[in-house]
């Protein structure tokens, strides 16, 4: 089942049994609220959270509909599958009573972890799996609309654009700097945005660049990163480190057998960034890399001498021969 499709089910039932899992962890945390909410349990729910999870305790949470009555709802966060044989005899529970409801939200790194569970939530016992997706502009636009509205919060169209641009299109990011402009006694604009919310562009840097080296199209997050007003030179400078510390983890690894980025960098980068370069260390070849690193230099010497209007066409040029050599 599609979101849209589930956004129609839910305002005429709650099903009994729902599994959702994607790439959007705040839609998945907003349909665990909104089932707290509809069934009334935030007092009554049982949370069992990644390595809180107890079939036994599960199970006994949701036998005692039948014995208490009342509304039992089960919320389960994960991050891997949950046995198949204690989820379905959990899902019966849905089945034969009318107040138990089971609300599964896989927060998978790997998709494949969710096929095994998929299966089990089936139109024959009544239960709807939902696949999320990253969100479009558009849609991140009509969540965070929707939001202000519920913050009873008011913000100009163009600022909400404005506030997804700045944040990378995480809308989970979004909604927590709505929350906080929602003090302001004012409309929220653009220029509220700019002085309030700390942009995460070195993190958007570096996010194009792993797409760069994933064979991935990057050229609309370029042209982002520099609407937004970073500057060639600071992103060269990004790729110029990227590519040094891909040949430190290269190196680190080949003498230890692993990776500890405390040791090659000095600090933890957030854990997308550290998988990314650990898997490129090892996927890439050395010589490779420092092809690139010499083209790197290279175009660092030809936009020094280069006028203003032609640098911008060097550096989409540079990143496409990059692109080419992985």
């Amino acid at each position: 089942m599609y979101a849209n499709v589930l956004e129609q089910q839910i305002k005429k039932e709650l099903p009994k049994a729902l599994f959702l899992y994607g790439s959007s962890p705040y839609m998945l945390d907003f349909y665990i609220e909104y089932y707290i909410e509809k069934l009334d349990a935030k007092s009554d729910a049982l949370k069992l959270y990644f390595d809180e999870w107890d079939f036994s305790v599960a199970k006994a949470y949701l036998s005692q509909s039948s014995l208490f009555g009342g509304t039992n709802l089960l919320i389960i966060k994960h991050n891997k599958s949950v046995p198949k044989k204690e989820l379905e005899e959990l899902i019966k529970y849905t089945q034969t009573s009318d107040n138990s409801y089971i609300l599964y939200c896989g927060y998978y790194e790997d998709f494949k972890d969710a096929k095994s569970i998929e299966p089990l939530f089936n139109d024959k016992n009544g239960s709807i799996k939902v696949r999320f997706f990253e969100p479009s502009l558009n849609e991140a636009i009509k969540i965070l609309t929707q939001k202000a509205q519920s913050l009873g919060t008011q913000i100009e169209q163009h600022a909400i654009s404005h506030l997804l641009i700045l944040l990378n299109n995480n809308v989970a990011l979004c909604v927590s700097e709505l929350e906080k402009l929602s003090i302001l006694d004012r409309v929220v604009s653009e220029k509220d945005i700019d002085y309030l919310v700390h942009s995460n562009a070195p993190l958007s840097v570096d996010s194009m660049i792993i797409d760069l080296f994933n064979k991935k199209p990057f050229m609309d997050r370029l042209f982002t990163l520099l609407e937004l007003g970073n500057e060639i030179g600071d992103i060269m400078r990004v790729l110029e480190k990227f590519v040094n510390e891909l040949l430190m983890f290269q190196a680190y690894i080949k003498l230890n057998g692993s990776v500890n980025a405390l040791e090659i960098l000095g600090y933890s980068p957030p854990p997308q960034i550290l998988n990314a370069k650990s898997s490129m260390a090892n996927a890439i070849k050395s010589s490779t890399l420092l092809k690139i690193f010499e083209i790197i230099l290279e175009l660092g010497m030809e936009i020094r001498t280069t006028s203003n209007p032609q640098k911008e066409t060097l550096l989409f040029a540079t990143m496409i021969k990059i692109q080419s050599l992985l």
